[in-house]
């Protein structure tokens, strides 16, 4: 559970508490809670839910108008063989949000997953909207964010995934969500059915830290 919603949540449950409050004892005038408390717990539950609403709306509207830098793009020569990176192209001082963009060859089926690898050597599986880079036509293509130092290292891994290795980073990434907390994959975490098929090395053009 998120903590917007959590807080939307303890928000509404003080409502109902003032409201509930507000009932009479029984074979008595007075309410169960007198006024004085029943109003202001009204108001904060009233606030909590303005916040949590107004914070959860911010978040997705940045999702949906989320737009990304282009880098450098690599020629490719056709036709395409194997599933490969076009931009960045290796070596690129990169901006905090690409759009990693790349080929595949006709006959490949498998989803393909961006995966950046910082200077803590863990690896950090990107999406967009839909998880796994979008593909279209021999070409796929996925926002991408760098969190890092200005001047850091990343690497840019490319990998083609089984349905079973899509479902791990797609959960992985909701449940990173959830807490609000992204602390990165170790390798023995990787699962067997993601095959590394490019790799490229970049930089970062500015700092990055705290972006998202």
């Amino acid at each position: 559970m998120s903590v917007n919603v959590i807080i939307i949540a303890l928000g509404t449950l003080l409502i109902l508490i003032a409201i509930a409050g507000s009932l009479r004892k029984k074979d008595s005038s007075d309410s169960l809670i007198s006024a004085t408390l029943r109003i202001p717990v009204g108001l904060i539950g009233i606030l909590l839910i303005i916040y949590g609403g107004y914070s959860f709306g911010a978040v997705n509207l940045q999702g949906q108008i989320e737009q990304a830098d282009v880098g450098n793009i690599l020629q490719v020569q056709h036709p395409v063989e194997q599933v490969q990176v076009i931009s960045p192209v290796e070596g690129d001082a990169v901006k905090c949000r690409i759009l990693t963009m790349g080929v595949y060859p006709d006959s490949h089926e498998k989803d393909i997953w961006v995966l950046l690898k910082p200077s803590d050597n863990k690896y950090y599986p990107q999406s967009d909207h839909t998880n796994t880079s979008y593909k279209r036509n021999g070409e796929w293509q996925v926002i991408t964010r760098f969190g890092g130092d200005k001047d850091e290292q990343y690497e840019v891994i490319v990998y083609e995934t089984d349905a079973s290795a899509s479902e791990f980073f797609s959960s992985t990434i909701e449940d990173w969500k959830e807490v609000e907390s992204y602390p990165g994959l170790e390798l023995e975490e990787l699962p067997t059915g993601a095959v590394e098929v490019d790799r490229i090395s970049v930089s970062l053009l500015d700092n990055c830290r705290g972006v998202f």
